[in-house]
Parts: C-alpha cells; sequence; structure tokens
C-alpha cells in the first residue's frame, strides 16, 4: 500500500505533505506561524512534534501498518478544539480524532498527513442524572472510567467491548461487545452529542442540552455521528443512557462436542426468549490458547459463555431453562458463578481472547474479522467458516463472537512479512465477507469500516446509499479534511 504522507517539514526533523496525495500542505513560510497558533491555542505542552508521541498516534490494535501524523494536539475543552480545528480549516491540514487507540480497523492513521486531535485530556464526566439514567461524558472518559465513577449510584453503562476504550471513541464506530443481545449497541444508547465539524462549528445533535428518552424531532442526526469513525467531526461530548445495576447477575460456561451444537443452542436459547445478557463463543482453538494465556482449564471443545441478569426469581426460570436447552444440544462441564470476583475470573478468558490469540505466535500481528448475519444463519455462517479456515490452511486462528446478536470474529495471527501467508488470509476475509452478505448479513458488526472494509461497504449497501452518503461528507466537509481516506 503506498504510503500518502513523507514526513512534514513544520522543522527540519518534519515533512512536507505530499503533494501528489492530495493538496493539503502548508507553505514553508507559514508552517512557524500554524504550529505557533496552535500552541496560542493548547500550550506548548498541548502541542507535540515529537516522532515517538506521532508514532503512537499513528496506529492502533489493528494489523495496518503506523501512519503517524505530523503534529500531535492535546485540547484540554470543546472551545480549544473548535479554535484548532478553525487552524486546520484555514491551512486545509486533516484531522484526526484519536482517544485510546484500540480500534481495530486502522481508524486512527494519518494517510495524507495532518493533525492528530488527542483527547485524552477531556475526562470529566459531565453531568450525571441518577433520576433520570442518563450522564454527559467528554471523550478522554472510558467505559471503565465512567463505571468507576457510577460504582456507588446504583446505576451502570452496560456496553462492553473488552478494551477499555473511549466512550466517545465507541460512539464514533458505533462499538458494541458483550451486552448487546440484552442492552444494545452504541446506536441504541446514544441520546444526544456534542460535535466540532471540519470548520470549527460547534454542533449539537438534539440541540443543546437536550437528552430525551425519544425523540421525533427532525432528521435523526445524534445517529448520523454515531458509527462516522471521525469522517463527519470530531465528538466533544456523548449524553449516554445508563441502567440500574442487576439485583443478581449469575454466569455460567459450557462446553459442547461441536461448533453446531454450540450455536444451535445459542439459537434456541434466544427462540426460547430468554432474557440472556450475554450469550459468547468460543472454538476449541480459542479456549485452548485462552487455557495457556490465562493458565486456565477450561475443556478444548467449542464453549459458550453466557450470563443472566435479573431478580433471584426469574433468574432460576432463566437458567432452567438454558440448562436444558443446552444439554439436548450435547452441553456439559457446567460451571456456574455468582459472586463478583468468581465471575470476573470466568469472563476473563473472553475479554482476554485478542491477546491470547497473539500469543499462539509471537511476533505476529492479529487481524480480527467482524461479520454479522441473521441469528438463523448464525450455525451455518460459523460451520461453513471453520471449513474453510481448515481447507485453506489458515491454521491456529480461532473464533469467538457474540453469537447472541450473530456477530462472530475470526482471530487470524498472521506473518505481516510472508506475502504468501498475507494473501491466503486476504482472500479467506474476502470470502468470509462475502459469505454474510449473502446471507444477509454485513461486513462488519462493529469494529466499522476504517481502511479495509470499503469496497466491501459499496457492495453491501450499493451504489445509490454510497452516493448519499458522499453528498453528506460533502455537505459538512467539503474539503475532505475530517479523517480522509477512511470509510468511503
Amino acid at each position: 500500500m503506498i504510503l500518502f504522507r513523507q514526513a512534514l517539514r513544520f522543522t527540519s526533523r518534519l515533512p512536507f505533505i505530499c503533494g501528489r496525495c492530495r493538496t493539503y500542505s502548508a507553505q514553508v513560510g507559514s508552517v512557524e506561524r500554524v504550529i505557533s497558533a496552535f500552541r496560542s491555542v493548547s500550550g506548548d505542552e498541548g502541542v507535540s512534534v515529537g516522532s515517538a508521541v506521532r508514532e503512537q498516534h499513528g496506529r492502533d490494535e489493528s494489523v495496518h501498518i503506523c501512519r503517524p501524523p505530523d503534529v500531535v494536539v492535546f485540547p484540554r475543552s470543546v472551545e480549544e478544539v473548535s479554535a484548532l480545528a478553525k487552524i486546520c480549516h484555514h491551512h486545509q491540514l486533516p484531522m484526526i480524532p484519536f482517544g485510546t487507540g484500540t480500534g481495530l480497523e486502522g481508524g486512527v492513521g494519518a494517510l495524507k498527513g495532518g493533525v492528530c486531535f488527542s483527547l485524552r485530556k477531556m475526562e470529566q464526566v459531565l453531568d450525571l442524572h441518577q433520576e433520570d439514567f442518563d450522564v454527559t461524558v467528554e471523550p478522554g472518559v472510558t467505559r471503565k472510567g465512567l463505571n468507576s465513577y457510577l460504582r456507588d449510584t446504583g446505576l451502570w453503562f452496560p456496553v462492553d467491548p473488552g478494551a477499555d476504550a473511549s466512550l466517545c471513541g465507541m460512539a464514533a464506530t458505533s462499538a458494541s461487545g458483550t451486552n448487546a443481545v440484552r442492552y444494545g449497541t452504541m446506536r441504541e444508547n446514544v441520546l444526544n452529542l456534542e460535535v466540532v465539524l471540519a470548520d470549527g462549528t460547534v454542533l449539537h445533535t438534539a440541540g443543546k442540552g437536550r437528552r430525551p428518552r425519544k425523540t421525533s424531532a427532525g432528521y435523526n442526526l445524534t445517529n448520523l455521528f454515531v458509527g462516522s469513525e471521525g469522517t463527519l467531526g470530531i465528538i466533544t461530548k456523548a449524553t449516554l443512557r445508563l441502567y440500574g445495576i442487576p439485583e443478581s447477575m449469575v454466569s455460567a460456561v459450557c462446553s459442547f462436542p461441536s461448533v453446531q451444537s454450540a450455536v444451535d443452542s445459542t439459537v434456541q436459547i434466544l427462540q426460547a426468549g430468554v432474557s440472556i445478557a450475554r450469550i459468547e463463543f468460543l472454538d476449541d482453538v480459542m479456549i485452548n490458547a485462552c487455557n495457556r494465556f490465562n493458565n486456565l482449564s477450561y475443556a478444548v471443545t467449542p464453549t459458550l459463555f453466557l450470563e443472566f441478569h435479573g431478580s433471584s426469581k426469574s433468574m432460576q426460570e432463566q437458567v432452567s431453562i438454558t440448562e436444558e436447552i443446552t444439554r439436548d444440544n450435547g452441553g456439559s462441564d457446567f460451571a456456574w458463578a455468582e459472586d463478583e470476583e468468581t465471575r470476573g475470573r470466568l469472563w476473563k478468558a473472553r475479554h482476554d481472547a485478542w491477546y491470547a490469540a497473539l500469543a499462539l505466535r509471537p511476533g505476529c500481528k492479529a487481524y480480527s474479522t467482524d461479520v454479522c448475519v441473521p441469528i438463523s444463519r448464525l450455525p451455518q455462517i460459523i460451520v461453513e467458516t471453520k471449513e474453510d479456515l481448515i481447507r485453506n490452511n489458515i491454521t491456529g486462528s480461532p473464533i469467538a463472537g457474540h453469537v447472541g446478536d450473530g456477530n462472530f470474529h475470526c482471530l487470524i495471527v498472521l506473518d505481516p512479512n510472508d506475502p504468501d501467508e498475507v494473501q491466503r488470509v486476504h482472500s479467506f476475509t474476502e470470502r468470509l465477507a462475502r459469505r454474510a452478505l449473502a446471507m444477509d448479513g454485513t461486513c462488519t458488526g462493529e469494529h466499522g469500516i476504517g481502511l479495509g472494509k470499503r469496497a466491501l461497504l459499496r457492495e453491501e449497501v450499493g451504489p445509490s446509499a454510497i452516493e448519499v452518503m458522499l453528498g453528506l461528507k460533502a455537505s459538512l466537509d467539503p474539503k475532505n479534511l475530517m479523517n480522509p481516506g477512511k470509510v468511503l
């Protein structure tokens, strides 16, 4: 892949932005004035051109190569974000938002150089309304940070992608995770957003300060920005829906003789109307990797991790129905956990799946697929995918997923310096995505489009929808400065 940037010559150590790629450039004579303008907004400590800092902000957890920005700025308020955006807009400098760098699709790479907006210094929980079950947070607040803040209120924010991602970053990618089957994704849990547009305009997508539980007022601008991956604006505040902490939580692990029996159980549990909070699938390769990584002793067979939330009375009925269904499908080796510490240990295997997969081949890179299909097609696609991996000698590639909503991941560990392996993996991921599309599904359930799925997006939604998206992009960002090269 062509490297769109050469280094920006803001000082003798920084390069020019590549003129062949696009007309993003600052004249040499104005470079010092641009840096000075940034520093006048955020102070000397709020602007960095150091190579280590730039490289840190040019990569995420994905397999995509590092694309460092030319400058990193650290705004402390929406006013500073707006002022910095106006400078970038005037000088036609690309802007790339950065939260915690836990994305999986190369969404933070500065493909065309420019300015990274690192939002970690904006870390305040601004407005908590316990009686209304909502909260407003700045972009530096992470999922775990918010739930720690809420610990004594009886409330929590349940959307859990595994990583301790920033909440505004989660909104930007429409993240979900293990609890989505019960509580929905970020798209269902964002009530309002404050967004800085490319020209520095500050937009409140549902109206400033508004936080109704529902609305029919005008176009749904909030959901336009949820999942926009930084290509339409920089999210500087998010108002989120909260939930009461359930009276009781019970977790379980159950082993199965085959992939088919485990996934069939998932579909039947959902069809039975069991109000399950989490239902996660790990295949035998993934379980083996988790056992080795966390020193666990689960049976090395296809496995379901389940969790139930509710009252003690309702819990008994849910557990009873689930046990009956899983046993009818050959489930065994049940392990139950009710206290928080034991549940945490039980779920640690699932949450560490990414790092457990990486540990299978030290020094290699991991790539996670992210297809999602209607629940009824889930058994077929997982079985076919497992056969595809074996048939094409893509060995040691575990499967894990949020099968309660039809979303699963192949965690493929590969050597990026082996062209043959890279090509086999690329071909596999294309086949898998198109297999999901043929089953009326999507190429990405929660990771986003980023760099690698732009062609698949066109196949998924069709040319007419792409034209509408391009029109929206052109209207909000006519100079194509917001995270260019991503999504479209």
